[in-house]
């Protein structure tokens, strides 16, 4: 059984001190869930498609907007509870967050269901301090929080 792989961005600034970007995830089942419900922009690779690239996509899908092009700081990857494996970069940028329009994902709905509905992959996304993004991001991204701090110093 091969191991499901995903790559994405932590985008950050330095505005009133260090911010971090995280994206919410959409549909109903995250909907009126707050802490654990957000999460890097990241995805699945496409065959023959680099890490990197497969982060910097996804971005672009998920936000509707390019990555910002800062120099790309490597996060190292972490292993999320579902075991899937997440690669991770950091670039520095500042974008809108009120301007974000998601791709669209279709979903089982309610689960087992036979129904399927469409929702954004992220339904929002916002700017947030290390230790507020380490309180709201999927436990296991909490590790680039802190390796981007690290790399920082």
């Amino acid at each position: 059984m091969s191991v499901r792989t995903s790559a994405g961005l932590l985008v950050f600034r330095r505005s009133a001190g260090l911010e971090v970007l995280l994206g919410h995830m959409g549909g109903p089942f995250w909907a009126r869930k707050d802490q654990g419900a957000w999460t890097i922009p990241k995805g699945e690779p496409a065959p023959g498609e680099q890490p990197l690239e497969t982060a910097l996509r996804e971005f672009a899908e998920e936000l509707g907007v390019p990555a910002p092009s800062s120099e790309p700081i490597p996060l190292g990857d972490v292993r999320q509870s579902g075991g899937k494996v997440v690669t991770a970069w950091a670039v520095e940028g500042d974008l809108d967050v009120s301007t974000i329009a998601s791709n669209l994902v279709e979903i089982d709905w309610p689960p087992r269901s036979g129904r399927t509905l469409l929702v954004p992959e992220l339904d929002r996304a916002g700017w947030f301090a290390p230790d507020e993004a380490r309180r709201l991001v999927v436990g296991a991204q909490a590790a680039f929080v802190d390796r981007l701090e690290d790399a920082l110093r």
